[in-house]
């Protein structure tokens, strides 16, 4: 089979992998996951931006300076931790809280050593109360926004999937949030609203699978021959492509941003909201197949009634296997030409005795074949008149 056969047979369904019965898999490679992102946020931390510690920040356009003769204008002012950044044609310096004097000076030292005008280098100082409300401020809109959607997942759906679908938005903040940390790359506010909109997408990622297994799984009773684990792979694999271009679509633009703008274009602060957000389409993708769908499984196996439809096809299937090695006994004893044990009472029992008699009568009979030696001793024939009766 092709591939165009076998790419058009997974886009109408056909082909299904088994994603939701081989849960350790999918939590494995999640817990490795989850495991370096806490040691990149234990050992790295994150690179907080001016924004949230404070500091002050130098902006000044110099063409045929170079990154290190940028940061000894800066130090030689009496800043002690620049940290030099180019967007563009734009050197962007932060430094720590500096006085105004002190900033002054700083300045001065960039406008003589790099020969820029003073009118032409820009500062700006951020103090650390305005970064700590920041700070306030985005994890209250984080505990709103988790808080919507278990309402709303609980009142839509149901709490099980309000559970799961809260698992995998912490799976994706970790993983997303360890990035950062290993990358070294600054957290700013654009980082936030990237964060914020990872969950939105990670979130309408999950609603569309867990409708669509609400869908198939309704219709499941007591008689059904399907589990509502196989019910669950089943809705999963008819919106799997459906999942993987919408996130394909999504990231290739975000991708053009982080990897062509930050290179060629110097993209700037673009960079920190292109990350999260190309880190977290990826990883929401698969925390919402792999890890919120095969944790409401296990969640929804665990009720009596989806119990119960187990335990009726497991008997169903253990009666039909009874059934047929049954058959396959009664068809050996036929052609072996014995009747099966206790069927020797069934019918006549005279012609069944008859038959047994019969049979070890033969059975005792030894039968041997005579063979004649020595020359034939046939009668002699008489005349045509003698033959017919005469003398």
């Amino acid at each position: 089979m092709g591939l165009r056969a076998v790419t058009s047979r997974i886009y109408r369904g056909e082909i299904s992998a088994d994603i939701v019965g081989r849960p350790k898999i999918w939590y494995t490679i999640s817990g490795l996951l989850l495991a370096l992102s806490i040691a990149g946020l234990l050992v790295q931390g994150l690179n907080f931006g001016v924004e949230f510690k404070g500091g002050s920040v130098f902006t000044f356009k110099a063409t045929s300076a170079s990154i290190e003769q940028v940061r000894g204008a800066v130090t030689d002012g009496g800043a002690h931790q620049a940290i030099v950044q180019k967007a563009g044609e734009d050197w962007r310096v932060t430094t720590e809280s500096m006085s105004s004097p002190h900033v002054t000076e700083v300045k001065s030292s960039i406008t003589q050593e790099l020969g820029i005008p003073a009118e032409k280098v820009s500062t700006q100082v951020v103090g650390a109360s305005w970064g700590g409300e920041i700070q306030k401020k985005a994890w209250q809109a984080l505990a709103v926004f988790m808080v919507l959607i278990i309402l709303y997942l609980s009142v839509a759906f149901e709490w099980r999937m309000a559970v799961a679908a809260v698992v995998a938005l912490v799976h994706d903040l970790v993983i997303t949030a360890g990035v950062y940390a290993w990358s070294g790359f600054e957290v700013t506010p654009a980082t936030l609203l990237g964060f914020l909109t990872i969950l939105g997408y990670s979130l309408y990622d999950a609603v569309v699978v867990f409708d669509m297994i609400k869908e198939v799984t309704k219709p499941l009773g007591p008689t059904s021959k399907t589990t509502y684990s196989e019910a669950a792979n089943q809705a999963l694999s008819s919106t799997l492509v459906r999942s993987l271009n919408t996130s394909l679509v999504a990231i290739l633009p975000v991708g053009a941003i982080l990897f062509i703008g930050t290179t060629l274009f110097g993209a700037g602060t673009l960079k920190d909201l292109s990350l999260a957000l190309f880190v977290g389409m990826i990883v929401g993708t698969y925390s919402s197949i792999c890890v919120a769908t095969p944790l409401l499984v296990q969640f929804k196996e665990r009720e009596p009634k989806y119990r119960q439809i187990r335990e009726n096809i497991a008997r169903r299937e253990r009666n039909a296997q009874k059934q047929v090695k049954t058959s396959k006994v009664t068809a050996g004893a036929g052609a072996s030409g014995k009747p099966p044990a206790g069927g020797g009472e069934t019918g006549d029992d005279g012609d069944e005795a008859g038959d047994d008699s019969s049979e070890d009568v033969r059975s005792s009979v030894t039968v041997r074949k005579v063979v004649q030696t020595g020359p034939r001793q046939q009668p002699k024939r008489g005349t045509r008149h003698q033959r017919r009766g005469g003398k």
